[in-house]
């Protein structure tokens, strides 16, 4: 008797290899500035070669540097996104401005522990920002707005009206300045300096009383 033919080993889905395909591109691309390459420097040839692929394989995915660029900041700001939420769901803020502060503290440590995301979102000290500005603007006007809102309207009580929707997007564009400055500064008692009063002015401001 003879045994009956096995199937063949299932491939994986071409969406499934497309995902890890791009995990790699952006995998590389982040370990080469996480490693000190200016971004300025890095090419698209640099990261295939670091991913394993041609650079036609790369660009079947991203069609120039700043597109990997952004796809890096944006992926970063979804793994610090759901990291926040599941460790303020642990430990509610007492109040709306405590919670800020704890947004901001999050975030400053959050760079510190991803220097590659620390580099394309506000850059080395003196240098530019690299992450394109419809990029920046539509994560801030959706994710950002969206989580603070939750977060004061459910924990807090507080109405998410109009006003404080316009001014939510003005803070989110104060701290975005504040700690890109906070980065520039080299000594490290100085950029806690201005990490602490940015904690000040937008708590103050966006929560006043």
């Amino acid at each position: 008797m003879s045994l009956p033919a096995q199937k063949p080993a299932r491939r994986a889905p071409v969406q499934e290899r497309s995902q890890e395909t791009v995990s790699r591109i952006l995998a590389a691309a982040g370990a080469l500035l996480a490693r000190g390459q200016a971004v300025e420097a890095l090419t698209t040839a640099q990261i295939a070669a670091a991913a394993g692929l041609s650079v036609g394989g790369l660009y079947r995915f991203f069609p120039d540097k700043q597109a990997i660029v952004d796809a890096i900041a944006l992926r970063h700001m979804e793994l610090f996104q759901n990291g926040l939420a599941a460790r303020l769901m642990l430990a509610i803020p007492d109040s709306p401005r405590d919670f800020l502060h704890a947004v901001i503290d999050a975030f400053v440590a959050y760079l510190d522990a991803n220097p590659d995301f620390r580099t394309v979102a506000f850059g080395a000290p003196g240098g530019g920002r690299y992450v394109s500005r419809p990029t920046r603007e539509a994560y801030a006007e959706h994710d950002v707005v969206a989580l603070v809102q939750e977060f004061v309207t459910e924990m807090f009580g507080l109405e998410a009206t109009e006003d404080f929707a316009f001014r939510l997007r003005l803070a989110i564009e104060m701290g975005d300045r504040l700690l890109a400055f906070a980065v520039e500064q080299t000594d490290p008692a100085e950029r806690a300096r201005v990490v602490a009063e940015a904690r000040r002015v937008l708590g103050e401001y966006l929560f006043p009383g």
